[in-house]
């Protein structure tokens, strides 16, 4: 019997190390698999930032090669999670971005449902503290994009997506109710179609370490219900641009343009300055106007396969048309760190510490995120 106890005893310390050498090769190891076989992994949703709160939940990540032996084929990922927060937020998401064999075709879709309590603050780039009026929003979105490689390193787009608002007054008197300009305050849907044109010669698109990807999209929202619902056009610029400096470090930079025109324009759908990847420091929709320009540069220090550190700074602003003012712009700078949990495809988990502007009667504004994937 002790021969047998003994056994059993070796038996389960060896399976508790071999648990424990699995572990670490796939969580802390500095190695890579270079076999680029697909990866699956249930992960617990663990987020942070100030407009949501602590957001946890679970969800699902699968990432896959459509053409292993092309090394030059980008990486296909799929993601699925619920979640809450302690800020009352329910989220439902899925999200999918498909990279064909050779690149020819790039696929992104995905749908969202959630239910999340906010702060107004009003319309404008200086709006103040004091008028925070406490919001609920129910929020629908349905996007579907295709793109398709006509020339070396540029794609052709068509998008169509469907949005949905519904709005709470939680705090009746505010600004909110007060402030007559505010259009579709109850809330509304948006149907809308575009084309967009990008220019791509990133390394990766996951953890990019030298390239460019400079992209603009149109979209149309024609007068599809009527009355006196939004028709109009959104128009977005964005341009990335990477420098590798050393088999260490990477500079990055990138800049970006929004704008929506047209009638009865709905608050909800001004351009919001603010959240975990530009902008860092400044809570989302506290300045919010038809127009967001800013931009952004970010040194990031990769010490192995799995940890990184990066510092960033910009600016930026939200205007209406012809109010963009060079005095008028925010600043954000601060820093983070990265966790690789699959370093080959440059997936990650990143925490950052935004910084904003100091107005008077205020508190500095900052934000603090953990977040997955790189801000761009």
């Amino acid at each position: 019997m002790k021969k047998i106890s003994l056994c059993t005893t070796l038996v389960l310390i060896a399976a508790n190390v071999l648990g424990q050498n699995k572990f670490i090769d796939r969580y802390l190891s500095n190695k890579t698999d270079s076999s680029r076989r697909a990866s699956f992994m249930p992960v617990p949703i663990l987020r942070y930032s100030q407009e949501i709160g602590l957001e946890f939940g679970a969800g699902i990540l699968y990432s896959a090669y459509l053409d292993r032996k092309d090394l030059t084929n980008r990486s296909s990922n799929f993601s699925g999670l619920v979640s809450v927060s302690t800020k009352s937020q329910y989220n439902i998401s899925l999200k999918s971005d498909i990279w064909t064999k050779k690149n020819k075709h790039h696929y992104i879709a995905e749908v969202r449902f959630r239910k999340m309590p906010f702060d107004f603050f009003g319309i404008g780039n200086e709006t103040i503290e004091a008028d925070k009026d406490r919001l609920v929003q129910d929020y629908i979105k349905v996007v579907l994009e295709a793109e398709k490689r006509f020339w070396q390193n540029m794609y052709t787009g068509f998008s169509v997506g469907f949005e949905n608002y519904h709005f709470t007054d939680k705090e009746v008197g505010g600004i909110f109710s007060t402030d007559q300009s505010i259009v579709h305050k109850f809330g509304g849907s948006v149907v809308y179609a575009g084309v967009s044109q990008t220019y791509d010669t990133r390394s990766s698109n996951n953890y990019t370490t030298k390239g460019m990807m400079a992209k603009i999209s149109y979209q149309y929202a024609p007068d599809f219900w009527g009355g006196e619902n939004f028709t109009g056009s959104l128009i977005k610029a964005n341009i990335r641009n990477f420098w590798s400096l050393s088999p260490k470090f990477v500079l990055g930079v990138h800049g970006m343009f929004n704008t929506v025109q047209g009638k009865n324009t709905p608050f909800y759908l001004l351009q919001q300055m603010g959240n975990d990847e530009m902008m860092r420091g400044y809570y989302t929709g506290r300045y919010r106007e038809r127009n967001l320009l800013a931009a952004q540069a970010e040194l990031r220090y990769r010490y192995n396969n799995r940890f990184g550190l990066a510092v960033f700074g910009g600016g930026g602003q939200v205007f209406d048309n012809g109010d963009l003012s060079l005095k008028s712009f925010k600043p954000s700078y601060g820093a983070g760190g990265r966790y690789f949990f699959d370093p080959e495809k440059g997936l990650s988990v990143r925490v950052d510490y935004g910084i904003g502007e100091k107005r008077a009667n205020e508190k500095r504004q900052t934000g603090f995120y953990i977040s997955l994937a790189e801000a761009f």
